[in-house]
């Protein structure tokens, strides 16, 4: 059981990191960027908020399976393709994950608005330094929502999970699995501590994300 929860903890902040690092810049694209392709890119990342995990998890399974372009590179430089790996469960997560982390740092960033960004321009503040210095710190409180978010629909994840890491103890079995599998075998005493667990973190998770907020509409 120890095991299982240091893999899903390993594999939500692995994904929140990565999502971190590379939604940050796309959120800040789309927020900033006045093409008509800035909403399709939008509506592509937006699509696992609507789309079932199973269908996510079967494109994915063709994508990275040994057929692909992407699999006979993995097969050829690894010796193995991506689909029942922890590297793969790692894609699928960062995929599935992606608007939980882009929408709230993108609506952070679309509420700074233009005043501050033009004022440190007059200042000769360069695009870079306006973002790190301006942007970043004005948009925190989406920052912390959607790491928060990220993290947690990570811990939750079970039609992607199963669909592209399956059920290998100590690789790709996460919480949302083995309680899948405690319930089928009738160990209800272990599905128990771990569904509690995941109630109270969900909980948790709930009442950051309306504290965070609720002071942003304040500091409003």
């Amino acid at each position: 059981m120890i095991e299982t929860i240091w893999l899903t903890v390993k594999l939500a902040g692995l994904t929140t990191i990565l999502l971190l690092l590379l939604g940050t810049p796309l959120a800040w694209w789309l927020a900033r960027s006045k093409s008509w392709f800035t909403e399709v890119i939008g509506t592509l990342v937006a699509l696992p908020l609507v789309l079932p995990p199973t269908v996510i998890g079967f494109y994915l399974l063709l994508a990275l399976g040994p057929d692909s372009p992407v699999g006979q590179v993995t097969q050829s430089l690894f010796g193995t393709t991506l689909p029942f790996t922890f590297e793969g469960l790692l894609i699928a997560s960062c995929l599935y994950s992606l608007p939980f982390v882009v929408q709230p740092v993108r609506n952070a960033f679309e509420a700074i608005g233009d005043n501050p960004l033009e004022a440190a321009a007059t200042l000769r503040a360069s695009p870079v330094d306006r973002f790190f210095s301006i942007a970043l710190p004005l948009a925190r409180p989406g920052l912390i929502t959607g790491t928060v978010l990220g993290f947690a629909h990570t811990v939750g994840e079970f039609g992607v999970v199963l669909m592209i890491g399956g059920n290998i103890p100590g690789e790709t079995r996460v919480l949302s699995i083995a309680i899948y599998d405690y319930v089928e075998s009738l160990q209800w005493t272990e599905a128990h501590i771990l569904s509690g667990g995941l109630v109270a973190f969900s909980f948790l998770v709930i009442f950051i994300t309306m504290s965070v907020e609720k002071k942003r509409k304040a500091r409003a």
